[in-house]
């Protein structure tokens, strides 16, 4: 058995965009409401732990979460005639799921099941005995399993990533695309008079030109008092802004009588009352167009404040289908002494509304400087946005214009005007497609630029040093990456993880020592607690080679110790085991009686093997058993036992 691990009145903007699909439109299916039964309780109260679309780590929510009443082995229902088209057992991921596809093209799937019913149950249970393995996914014909409208086919369950007792359902088209189930309405089973909730908002400058109150800085905006759902938000002061900007926002919804936070299911920019962005989430490309969901918010942002902004303009590299803009993405460019009043209309499923009202006005920017006393010793940092590198240089100086700071390149120098002074912090720009600097210098100070190469997106790329190597596919980035890399004490940082991946980077690292005792060793990502994950790779000579889904850091340990087991339960109602292991964490088990198998469940949320009471194809649990269980190292454990 294996594991997986406001303008002046008349004033109009200047250039706004005729609205058009940006990016292709999204499929379109027309289906009646009432078409699908709800899957839980239909025709009673239900309530939903979670929307389609919401913004989860690495991708969009691809379903409804329905709750179960706290429990586990409520009937599932199916919600249309079809046929069973494909099943999983897996301890990870979707858990138990289910696929029932329909005549009209789409398929249903049922997650995080306890276990399935009817006909299609023994099936599964038939095959798990012939592969030895409960871990197995099958695919059917039209004609195998047919169901019918209501008929039970599961039993909620627990199964897989869910944190909790739910059902997740889902409605896909031929296409795998993901849903929304509530677009189609005819669910009385989930009641929502609830508008959205605003909890805050953005502006952020997006050309080198941009500032958003004077600064090159993405500014945002929190209500002092929460605003209660469906009460339009007015924010009271105008936003200064120049250059070209884009609008962020974080809010969420709820339904009635559900205290959880959900996704809203549209939002609507407009500017002077013209359209300028919309994007409805109702369609969602399955699976690699859920993790263009890093590029719909502001990654960088959401790893290091922990506020997750979604983007109301479409930034390079995204790809997805939901929006609605013109040739400027929904990004809007701000002119010198013009007024932009902005309206955002956030909606959900049941068309509830909750409308934010602001006013930009564009205001050039000049050279300022304000001074503090706290800054008394110069000072020299930089970072990148986007192509953009900014460098900030802390400067005592108290001459009314500070001084320019140098980029270094060979023998070449440029020189850079700050841009503004605010609080004795000196800002510069310099636009990184122009050419990547060796070092930076203010005053007395240098410091290196340790951004080793840009890699443009779309295209294969290579990079490699006498540390690593790196292999970029045309999908692997969502936007030109600024490369830093570094190898000190045995350990590979790779970039960094406040930015995302779209597909897998290929790595090899290359240990400076040769690795005796490859056979148990492999690389592990490594966070910023300390703590190790199992990553693998493969081994050619000294090297190893990986997917990595994320940046970080990678070190290569040896795991040589044997995964634990006991056993902690046996009876009647069967035999429950605890299990773990150190490092590497658990590749497979096997548990034989009297010489035969005998299926077992894995559930790594309480790290248990157990066997299941309505096996009743697997041999009597009496007499002489082994169980063996093996690490991703490869380390083995058997426990023997009498039954």
């Amino acid at each position: 058995m294996s594991l997986r691990p406001a303008p002046m009145a008349g004033q109009e903007p200047d250039s706004l965009p005729k609205p058009a699909r940006q990016n292709g439109p999204a499929s379109r299916l027309t289906i009646a409401p009432g078409y699908y039964l709800f899957p839980i309780k239909p025709g009673q109260p239900n309530f939903l732990a979670a929307s389609m679309g919401e913004l989860r780590p690495n991708h969009f929510h691809g379903g409804l979460d329905i709750k179960t009443d706290g429990r586990t082995d409520l009937p599932v229902y199916a919600s249309a005639d079809g046929y069973v088209s494909r099943l999983k057992q897996s301890a990870f991921g979707y858990g138990n799921v289910l696929y029932i596809t329909h005549p009209n093209g789409t398929t249903t799937v049922y997650g995080h099941l306890n276990r399935f019913m009817g006909p299609v149950a023994a099936a599964l249970r038939e095959k798990q005995y012939e592969k030895q393995t409960y871990e197995l996914e099958l695919f059917f014909t039209k004609d195998q399993f047919p169901v019918k409208r209501g008929e039970v086919v599961a039993l909620s369950g627990n199964t897989g990533g869910s944190a909790g007792p739910h059902l997740h359902w889902e409605v896909r088209d031929a296409q795998d695309n993901q849903l929304n189930p509530l677009q189609w309405g005819g669910f009385t089973e989930i009641q929502d008079h609830i508008a959205p909730t605003l909890q805050a908002f953005a502006v952020e400058p997006l050309s080198i030109d941009a500032r958003v109150q004077s600064r090159f800085d993405k500014a945002v905006f929190v209500p002092k008092v929460a605003p209660a759902a469906g009460v339009a938000t007015a924010w009271p002061d105008t936003i200064t802004a120049f250059g070209t900007v884009g609008v962020l926002l974080q809010a969420f919804d709820r339904y009635d009588n559900a205290w959880n936070k959900n996704g809203l299911q549209k939002v609507d920019v407009t500017v002077n009352g013209q359209p300028l962005y919309s994007h409805v989430v109702d369609n969602v490309p399955f699976p690699t167009g859920t993790r263009a969901v890093n590029q719909h918010v502001d990654y960088e942002w959401m790893m290091t404040q922990g506020r997750t902004l979604q983007k109301l303009f479409v930034d390079d590299g995204n790809e997805l289908t939901m929006y609605t803009t013109g040739p400027g993405k929904g990004k809007l460019r701000v002119e010198d002494g013009k007024l932009y009043a902005v309206e955002v209309l956030m909606s959900d499923s049941y068309g509830n509304t909750t409308p934010l009202r602001f006013v930009l006005r564009g205001q050039k920017p000049e050279y300022t400087k304000t001074r503090s006393a706290a800054v008394k010793k110069p000072g020299l940092r930089w970072e990148v946005t986007r192509n953009i590198l900014k460098v900030i240089a802390a400067d005592p100086d108290t001459a009314r214009q500070a001084a320019n700071a140098v980029l270094l390149r060979g023998s070449r120098r440029l020189e850079l005007k700050p841009s503004y002074t605010a609080q004795s912090q000196n800002v510069y720009l310099y636009d990184l497609r122009a050419g990547l600097p060796d070092s930076i210098r203010f005053g007395g100070l240098t410091k290196r630029f340790d951004r080793q190469a840009a890699i443009p997106a779309g295209t294969e790329q290579g990079f490699a040093d006498n540390f690593l190597n790196l292999s970029f596919g045309t999908q692997t980035l969502f936007d030109t990456l600024y490369l830093q890399t570094s190898y000190k004490d045995g350990a590979w940082t790779v970039h960094s993880p406040r930015q995302s991946l779209y597909l897998p980077l290929r790595i090899t690292l290359k240990p400076q020592a040769e690795v005796v005792d490859k056979e148990h060793s492999a690389v592990y990502l490594v966070n910023a607690r300390g703590g190790r994950s199992y990553v693998g790779g493969k081994w050619e000579g000294n090297q190893v080679s990986f997917p990595a889904k994320v940046f970080g850091q990678f070190r290569i340990f040896a795991d040589t110790i044997a995964p634990s087991a006991r056993l902690v339960r046996k009876g009647p109602g069967g035999l429950t085991f605890q299990v773990g292991d150190n490092l590497s964490g658990l590749n497979s088990y096997t548990l034989m009686v009297g010489g035969r198998f005998r299926l077992l469940r894995y559930e790594y949320k309480n790290s248990t093997l157990f066997t299941e009471p309505n096996d009743t194809v697997g041999p009597p649990l009496r007499g002489p058993a082994t169980l063996r269980i093996t690490d991703q190292a490869g380390n083995e454990k058997v426990l023997s036992f009498n039954l």
